[in-house]
């Protein structure tokens, strides 16, 4: 049994159904699932504001690079193109986190590095998952709340609630 967070975003097309297709993509593994926020780019390439939410999600049968196939299976199913790295994308799914029956799995693949590395930097990340776990620790760095704390009181600066998008999906 593992059990994953998961980072989504979409900049390009129809950006809330791209996600809402991730989330539906995920189907019966989705426990929990943030609002969606409206964000600004990050990584210095002009491109157009992004859609972020994140995903928890629990299967017995799939282990972490299950869970980066999956992510990989829905990008290409978006059409998603990588052309500039941090460049627009239709979507993007991000292995945030995974715990298996022994606890968190790291990984120093260079195609799987969990937890993932941006994550401390990232109030995109940070705050969805805060709302749909208030308790959240990202192993090795420690309660995302105070990671989020660390980044400052501008960190959220260029992100917006959109409460007028709702991800359907979540089994709660």
């Amino acid at each position: 049994m593992t059990r994953a967070v998961l980072s989504l975003g979409s900049n390009l097309g129809d950006r809330f159904g791209h996600l809402q297709a991730a989330v539906a993509g995920f189907g019966e593994a989705v426990r929990a699932v943030s609002p969606v926020y409206e964000t600004a780019p990050w990584g210095g390439v002009a491109q157009d504001d992004f859609l972020n939410a994140v995903l928890v999600v629990q299967d017995a049968g799939t282990d972490a690079w299950g869970w980066l196939r999956r992510g990989q299976e829905l990008e290409r199913a978006a059409e998603r193109v990588r052309e500039v790295r941090w460049g627009p994308r239709t979507l993007d799914v991000d292995v945030v986190t995974v715990q298996g029956p022994d606890g968190a799995v790291a990984s120093e693949d260079p195609e799987l590095l969990l937890p993932h590395p941006g994550t401390p930097q990232r109030a995109t990340v940070l705050r969805p998952w805060l709302d749909v776990e208030p308790e959240a620790v990202l192993p090795g760095h420690g309660p995302v709340a105070a990671l989020l704390a660390t980044l400052g009181p501008d960190a959220e600066n260029g992100m917006r609630r959109r409460d007028d998008l709702v991800l359907v999906g979540a089994r709660r």
